[in-house]
């Protein structure tokens, strides 16, 4: 009697376990489980190294502007966070507004397809995807406006992931995944007929570089969307408070520094772009879209604790509890960004590169 006793508790046990690391564990999208956690392509001995090295840059303020070495700093940031990403959030890196009687599936997709439908795109135009991560956006939006998509990432790892969900879901045709800095994209001039970025050119040290390569293959009279992160009328730099909430924003997602919401417009015209239309998707009637983390406090402590067990257990990378907890807590700052009206991640310019004047000649 001991022994069936014995038997079915190691049972329950072991089906709590499961269910709990398999069954809650994976993202959303099921693109990654908690068990497959790694550190992108940094070796599992060198992925604490690394988190540490990541820390150390924003003890050195100066090289924050530095444009040469951000890139690598955002490779290390993505190599670091992209798996647990896709376990804990879904395979689309970014925000969206909460959506009455919608899944955060639904109104993440929504929010995507907004985006290619304002560039008036066609089946068949070819279009640029700037930062596309592992490529949930790009997804959607092939999908649902059969266009051809290419996603330029700087992280090698994030390729590798896009082509492998791509081609899961019957995608790879219309979705191409190049390697490369988007401040000097390997696409020639005027080459596409549409561009759009979610939340992925706040990682430029400065905008106006990654803004005039945009423009550069873009094709003349073709549109440009952006969702930017920035801070907003409400933001004080006299606020400790304020200061501190968009401090711990840029520290937790790699960036080098958060603009105004006054800047985009006018970087965009510097470029040469025409603004054609600027608008906060965050602002109401737009549903909060920080209600997504508040909702998840939960599911971060359910996952805190399985990385700590994984990674205890050596199956997730040493530092990976560390990525995890820096994540959590950047949460927090990101909500009370939100909350407080200070920072959106949606700030939307919509742009268009002028057609080409026509030049007529002239009887001397």
């Amino acid at each position: 009697m001991d022994s069936l006793a014995l038997f079915f508790t190691g049972a329950l046990l072991a089906g709590g376990i499961y269910w709990f690391v398999c069954v809650l564990g994976p993202a959303e999208q099921k693109g990654k489980r908690a068990v497959d956690l790694s550190g992108g392509s940094i070796s599992a001995e060198n992925v604490q190294d690394n988190y540490d090295k990541y820390w150390s840059f924003f003890r050195r303020p100066k090289e924050i502007e530095t444009t040469e070495k951000v890139p690598d700093f955002v490779d290390t940031f993505y190599n670091l966070v992209t798996d647990i990403y896709e376990w804990g959030w879904g395979q689309s890196f970014h925000f969206s507004p909460s959506i009455p009687g919608k899944s955060h599936g639904e109104a993440t997709r929504l929010h995507e397809e907004m985006a290619v439908d304002l560039i008036n795109v066609r089946p068949g135009d070819r279009i640029l995807d700037v930062g596309c991560g592992v490529g949930g956006p790009m997804r959607a939006i092939a999908a649902h406006s059969r266009a051809k998509v290419v996603g330029i990432t700087i992280n090698d790892y994030q390729v590798n992931r896009a082509r492998t969900h791509n081609k899961k879901a019957g995608l790879d045709s219309l979705c191409e995944v190049v390697q490369g800095n988007f401040l000097e994209m390997p696409f020639p001039e005027n080459s596409f007929d549409g561009a759009y970025s979610i939340e992925a050119t706040c990682h430029a040290p400065k905008l106006e570089e990654v803004y005039a390569e945009i423009f550069r293959v873009l094709k003349p009279g073709s549109l440009y969307v952006s969702y930017e992160w920035v801070t907003t009328d409400k933001y004080k730099d006299s606020d400790p408070e304020h200061v501190e909430v968009i401090q711990g924003i840029e520290r937790g997602d790699a960036l080098p520094g958060l603009r105004n919401y006054t800047d985009i417009a006018e970087t965009a015209r510097k470029v040469g772009f025409e603004v054609v239309k600027e608008k906060d998707l965050a602002k109401p009637p737009s549903q909060p879209w920080w209600t997504r983390l508040q909702m998840g406090r939960i599911a971060y402590w359910r996952n805190h604790v399985v990385v700590t067990v994984l990674s205890a257990l050596g199956i997730a990378p040493k530092g990976t509890v560390d990525v995890h907890e820096m994540l959590f807590k950047t949460a927090d700052y990101l909500t009370r960004g939100g909350d407080s009206g200070i920072f959106t991640p949606m700030h939307m310019i919509l742009c268009r590169k002028p057609e080409k004047k026509t030049e007529t000649a002239t009887n001397s």
